[in-house]
């Protein structure tokens, strides 16, 4: 499901493309033996690459290791060149047919921004996320707790250097149901186009995720986990405190204007996945 969503919302950007790959890459995979090897060599090269040490060490120690099993690693020269994605002008739906029987999967997804700790709109569509579709959301409570019709449901919207997708993930537990799952989906999208967060519901998210974050790293393994992905974006962990402090200043009405702005109908990608025999109406 999560390839056929890149796939179908990205026709020109390298994000249509999996980092572990799609399954006919790994099977052309004796036609592509040479490249496998420029392609390591193009991008394992000390330029792309973080060391992060996190524990009980210093940092002359630290140096004097990767130093000696570095130190010979020579520099690249390639600098590659990521086209940028179009925008989107309609919206697209995709079906995977799955060869045997299996609870319905949906997600729905819109074109969103890049990373920033500067500009808002990635930061307001973050609060977002826990607000709209998070598990003390009115979507949440009723689809999966009231009405028990989803196992799940998952927002996704990572970090990334360029504009990625915020999608929401769900499954649903008969066929019959698909149609008016995604429309409640939908609706809740839109719903956040108009209507303002009260102010002390998105106080209340930016504590929660400003002390979640925190509260995770109770070890050396899971500062390094926590700290490695914002470090690969900015170099520096200092970007995690800028970010935080952008979420501070994000009001009711940045995140309505970023919702208007990134949830529009053009800018959609809908991908089912099911039994082929239990597919629901259309998209």
């Amino acid at each position: 499901l999560y390839e056929k969503l890149r796939e179908t919302a990205f026709g020109t950007h390298t994000y249509a493309h999996t980092t572990m790959g799609f399954l006919k890459d790994i099977q052309d995979f004796p036609n592509q033996f040479e490249y496998s090897w420029q392609f390591w060599n193009r991008y394992y090269r000390p330029e792309y690459t973080t060391i992060v040490v996190v524990g009980d060490t210093n940092q002359a120690d630290a140096l004097a290791l990767v130093r000696k099993n570095f130190g010979s690693w020579k520099k690249g020269d390639y600098v590659p060149k990521i086209p940028a994605e179009p925008k989107q002008d309609a919206p697209r739906t995709a079906q995977v047919d799955w060869p045997a029987p299996t609870q319905p999967y949906l997600v729905v997804a819109y074109h969103g921004p890049a990373y920033s700790e500067t500009a808002k709109d990635k930061a307001a569509l973050d609060l977002l996320a826990t607000v709209a579709f998070g598990g003390n959301s009115e979507l949440y409570q009723k689809l999966v707790l009231r009405d028990q019709t989803v196992d799940f449901i998952s927002p996704n919207f990572d970090n990334q250097v360029d504009p990625e997708l915020f999608a929401i993930f769900t499954r649903i537990k008969e066929a019959k149901d698909v149609d008016a799952v995604r429309d409640q989906i939908l609706a809740t999208f839109k719903k956040y186009t108009t209507e303002l967060i009260p102010a002390a519901k998105l106080n209340a998210t930016r504590s929660n995720l400003r002390y979640s974050f925190a509260l995770q790293m109770d070890s050396s393994e899971a500062i390094a986990g926590a700290l490695a992905p914002y470090i690969a974006l900015r170099r520096s962990p200092e970007t995690i405190n800028k970010l935080y402090a952008l979420y501070d200043q994000i009001t009711p009405e940045d995140i309505r204007a970023a919702a208007a702005k990134y949830f529009q109908d053009s800018q959609r990608t809908i991908v089912t996945l099911s039994k082929k025999s239990d597919q629901g109406g259309g998209n």
